[in-house]
């Protein structure tokens, strides 16, 4: 009988691969050595607007004929604003060594784009320890995901703005994933069109892939309408993850309304019933929460205190953040901070 190769066969799964590996490592080999020309382009520019004094005004001309030499002889990849990148990349990462391979020069436009230094290494940190696409990286700037975090839990600090710089999002415990607010631009719903519960869950699991980029780090979809069955009863979880990271699952509840004390009961029981019937021995205490459209701090106080299970809640919004607003927050805070910091030493 004559064999008959087909796409599953060993010879071709194994050609495919080293083929696949080989694609993967010339790409990383030109992706490393257009950074190291980039950034020595850098280097060159900056030695020599050292070396002969340039005035900022001269500094604008000499960009401009040097991007049209290059264009010239070189082709695209060279107009001012890219010469001028090269220069901010030198600038920015004097070092060569903390240039990291793992990010493309076009994740480095972006980065380079944030004027703030902590802010720009913890984009730089989570794009690459979360593995970002570039439209992934600019997507989770234009939403603040910096500020928000800073603010999901009321209390930012100088510690906190540096851990976050200097690690990127460190995921060690329950609270370490909670976002606030969480973003959901991607469903491209108005923001003041009235939604059914049922109607946004659809629309989350339509965009999955986006919903598990807000999520964050460690998230995998395990399913909706998860049913929790109690005295012959059916109950229905609304959706359903489970988080490799602090391996655990993690219940949440979606209300298009704000936070109501009947919500943190009814998530309260479901949690009761994972821990006991669905976990295996080696996983972690479940995790639940409250998705809503507003959240009383006092109340929220109220109806999650005292919980024994890890019950967060956090308000949702369907449109990006005002930038501006969530920075001068963050400002606030931290200006608080520092203040009551100051007052203690007196």
């Amino acid at each position: 009988m004559e064999n008959q190769l087909t796409p599953n066969s060993s010879i071709i799964l194994e050609i495919r691969e080293l083929l696949e590996n080989a694609r993967k490592n010339v790409a990383q080999q030109v992706n490393t050595q257009l950074l190291t020309t980039y950034w020595n382009i850098g280097r060159i520019i900056v030695e020599y607007e050292q070396q002969n004094q340039i005035r900022a005004d001269y500094g604008k001309q000499t960009l401009k004929e040097l991007s049209k030499e290059l264009t010239r002889e070189f082709g695209k990849g060279f107009s001012v604003s890219n010469i001028q990148f090269m220069r901010r990349f030198y600038q920015s990462y004097s070092i060569q060594q903390t240039v990291s391979v793992k990010l493309s020069w076009s994740h480095y436009c972006e980065l380079l784009s944030i004027s703030d230094e902590n802010k720009r290494s913890f984009y730089e940190k989570e794009s690459i320890n979360s593995g970002w696409s570039v439209r992934e990286l600019k997507r989770q700037i234009d939403s603040s995901l910096y500020e928000r975090l800073l603010l999901s839990d009321g209390d930012a600090n100088k510690e906190k703005v540096l851990s976050l710089a200097q690690r990127g999002i460190e995921i060690s415990q329950p609270a370490d994933i909670i976002r606030d607010p969480y973003v959901f631009e991607f469903l491209g719903v108005p923001e003041n069109k009235p939604m059914l519960e049922s109607d946004l869950e659809k629309a989350l699991v339509a965009q999955i892939e986006k919903f598990l980029l807000e999520l964050g780090r460690g998230f995998m979809f395990v399913g909706t309408q998860q049913r929790v069955t109690l005295n012959n009863t059916h109950y229905y979880v609304d959706m359903v993850f489970y988080n490799k990271i602090l391996r655990a699952y993690v219940l949440i509840e979606l209300k298009t309304t704000k936070l109501t004390p009947e919500a943190a009961g009814q998530l309260n029981m479901y949690l009761n019933y994972y821990a006991a019937e669905v976990n295996d021995p080696d996983d972690n205490p479940p995790i639940g929460i409250i998705l809503c459209t507003e959240k009383d701090s006092i109340a929220a106080e109220y109806a999650l205190g005292g919980l024994s299970n890890n019950i967060f809640a956090s308000r949702y919004v369907l449109y990006m953040p005002d930038k501006e607003q969530l920075i001068a927050q963050v400002e606030a805070v931290l200006k608080n901070w520092h203040e009551k910091k100051d007052n203690s030493h007196d």
